[in-house]
């Protein structure tokens, strides 16, 4: 049996949030479709199929009129749909009006016998004019056997309504429905762009230095190791390290930093950021399709494939919704007539009303845009949610787990002090340290290296032999015949060497020589400058507890804990140790979500499982980008309490529109159900109600509290 494989399409001539969501749950029926998800705000399907050059075909048997574009490849630009023809709408509108006033206007003359036929001929004019396109709609509808669409819907209780002569009504229910279809439909184009400007915001071309000159080619062909120059107003096309020039470089379409920061040679810059004011001579680091603009849109793109809890339930909501209003409508129309002589056109007319009303538009629309403009707003502001779903396990976070180091502080390490034992120099301890780390990647070790140089010592790299690296622990390497272990208090006590207890504030590296203490290095590390500001920012959210979870030793950890008020900490521990003690905080919490942010490769599995992972994508190791449900796309822990901000807003605008939809319709089908509402005042509110819905739906793309 064949593997199956995720592909994306950008979805076209698809205007109707009910069909998205009916195509979406046939094509999750289809054998050989594993999943499919169908996103009508961004206008996307992502279908995990295993015979996907069937895709196509199915959706045609499902909507012939739908078109499907296949996505480019990751980080590639979306290719642009086609422009709602708003003009000629309009234009067909401001006919059917013209015509339906004058309709209104010599409406008792045209009542007479000798100007019936005029009339009609007016009316339908006006009638066609409006809705010639929700007929073409229904009929292919009807066609495949659907009789449940919106389209087919509003045909029905319009085309009854000119049967019992209620004419004007007819004209006015299509008028108000194209009218509230027209404005719902740029609401939602505009939410769209805001989101379609971001994923098109990537760089087109690279200038490559080459022996006969620059050359101007696209960032794909660019490989790691070659130098590009970016001059000023251009986008950085790749991730890399700046060789020569300095300059300002503007990051907003990244981490969403309004301030541009300077960047000298020896720092790195990333792909999308824009060079402000000099010219960069840059060496690439990362292929364009690994590069940080890349992983933007990718992530952006695949988060409307993970959808909400409140959008499965609408969805699932909707499907029901709709028939039982029908039934009840078909049932309105005969059974008072029947069972107690009730007069046939007021009821047919009640049922008419009812079937005007019995689209889910309002649910449907609202809630994937609300969404939809959330996930927008907060890549906007270089926070990468990477579906609904966990946009709304943001909201109910009520307890944050931090990682320390990296996370809460700097992650710069400098060595403070060299206390020797045993005879030991001090010289001599550094460069037996530095020796065990040369081969390491931590930034513990990099700190010892570092130190090292800076005195002025050289070293036998060929030397060093036998490195390994003791994941949560520490180094273990021979030199000069030596075998020379550098690590924390915890790896001493299983190596069963005697030392030295460190009372002192911050981060201790032990050295042992053969077996013997040699002595430890003082680590020096520094809260970030918001890391305070960060849980403030947090408790004011309605946070109720804030805890860190590190691998430095108590007393580093402790003062860090004291700095920030945290509310509890736990220090030396492995990453299986991490993974234990959020276990158990999931076990204990009983009210909301757990969150975890870490930045380190061990910080991965903890990752992975709390209820919402969240990982600084800017310093952070790809492991954990990769694992985590949120990535911040800055090293500032305060990104937190403003991810958590937008996911509230964002689920606080939902359930507003779920409450209005629901409440207006639920008023609307009783008052039409006992004659209190006619049609007028049932297309007015529904599509009213749908209209009010979107535009309140698109407020999520600027909320921010």
């Amino acid at each position: 049996m064949p593997t199956a494989t995720m592909k994306r399409y950008q979805v076209r001539n698809l205007d109707c949030a009910a069909c998205a969501a009916k195509l979406e749950n046939n094509l999750k029926r289809m054998e050989g479709v594993d999943d499919a998800v169908l996103d009508f705000a961004g206008l996307t399907l992502h279908v995990q199929a295993r015979e996907p050059a069937r895709i196509e075909e199915m959706v045609r048997r499902i909507e012939p009129a739908v078109q499907l574009i296949p996505m480019p490849e990751t980080g590639a630009p979306l290719p642009q749909g086609p422009a709602y023809h708003f003009k000629r709408e309009m234009g067909l509108l401001a006919l059917s009006l013209l015509l339906f006033l004058i309709h209104l206007k010599f409406e008792d003359r045209l009542h007479a016998a000798a100007w019936h036929g005029w009339e009609y001929l007016l009316v339908l004019a006006a009638y066609l004019s409006a809705g010639w396109n929700v007929w073409i709609a229904a009929g292919r509808t009807l066609r495949r056997g659907d009789f449940f669409d919106e389209n087919v819907l509003m045909t029905i209780a319009t085309s009854g309504a000119l049967a019992i002569h209620a004419l004007s009504e007819a004209v006015a229910v299509m008028l108000f429905y194209k009218v509230g279809e027209l404005l719902q439909e740029r609401a939602v184009a505009r939410s769209r762009r805001s989101v379609w400007a971001l994923l098109n915001a990537r760089p087109q071309r690279a200038m490559v230095q080459t022996l006969s000159g620059l050359q101007v080619v696209p960032p794909e062909q660019v490989e790691v190791g070659q130098t590009i120059v970016v001059k000023p107003g251009d986008k950085i096309p790749l991730d890399g390290t700046v060789l020569t020039g300095q300059s300002r470089v503007d990051t907003s379409p990244l981490t969403g930093e309004s301030r541009p920061r300077s960047v000298r040679p020896g720092e790195g810059v990333m792909a999308g950021a824009i060079n402000l004011n000099g010219a960069l001579t840059v060496q690439v680091t990362r292929l364009f399709r690994e590069s940080s603009i890349v992983k933007i849109l990718d992530l952006v793109q695949n988060a409307a494939a993970r959808k909400a809890p409140t959008e499965k339930l609408i969805t699932t909501f909707a499907r029901y919704y709709t028939p039982a209003v029908v039934l009840a409508a078909a049932l309105i129309a005969v059974v008072p007539p029947l069972t107690v002589g009730a007069d046939f056109r007021t009821w047919i007319y009640r049922a008419l009303v009812l079937l005007v009303i019995s689209c889910p538009c309002a649910l449907v629309v609202s809630v994937p845009l609300g969404y939809f403009g959330g996930i927008g707003r907060a890549s906007r502001r270089g926070i990468l949610v990477k579906g609904a779903n966990f946009l709304d396990a943001l909201a109910h976070v009520r307890t944050v787990i931090f990682d320390k180091t990296g996370t809460l502080t700097q992650g710069v390490f400098e060595v403070e002090r060299v206390v020797t034992a045993n005879g030991y120099s001090a010289d001599q301890l550094l460069a037996l340290a530095a020796a065990a780390e040369w081969h390491s990647t931590h930034p513990i070790g990099a700190s010892i290296v570092r130190a090292f140089e800076s005195s002025g010592g050289t070293l036998d790299v060929a030397g060093v032999a036998d490195h390994a690296v003791l994941a949560g622990r520490g180094v273990r390497a021979r030199w000069q015949g030596h075998e020379i272990v550098v690590g924390n208090d915890r790896l001493l006590h299983e190596e069963g060497i005697a030392h030295e207890l460190c009372t002192v504030e911050g981060t201790v590296a032990h050295v042992t020589v053969d077996g013997a203490y040699a002595g430890h290095i003082l680590i020096g590390d520094r809260l970030k400058p918001d890391a305070a500001e960060a849980v403030k920012a947090l408790r004011s959210r309605g946070v109720a507890q804030v805890a860190m979870l590190t691998g430095d030793n108590p007393c580093a950890a402790g003062q860090v804990a004291a700095s920030l008020e945290l509310d509890r900490f736990e220090a030396g521990l492995l990453p299986e140790d991490k993974v234990r003690y959020l276990e158990q905080t999931l076990a204990a919490v009983e009210d909301g979500k757990v969150a975890y942010v870490g930045d380190g490769i061990n910080d991965a599995p903890v990752l992975a499982r709390a209820d919402v992972g969240v990982a600084m994508g800017h310093v952070g190791a790809d492991a954990a980008i990769e694992t985590a449900d949120v990535v911040l796309m800055t090293d500032s822990p305060a990104k937190l309490a403003e991810a958590i901000g937008i996911a509230r807003g964002t689920r606080r605008i939902v359930l507003q529109n779920i409450f209005l939809a629901l409440g207006v319709k639920a008023v609307f089908v009783v008052l039409g159900a006992i004659g209190l509402a006619g049609m007028w005042e049932a297309v007015f509110a529904d599509m009213g109600t749908a209209l009010l819905a979107v535009v309140n739906a698109t407020r999520s793309a600027g909320v921010h509290s």
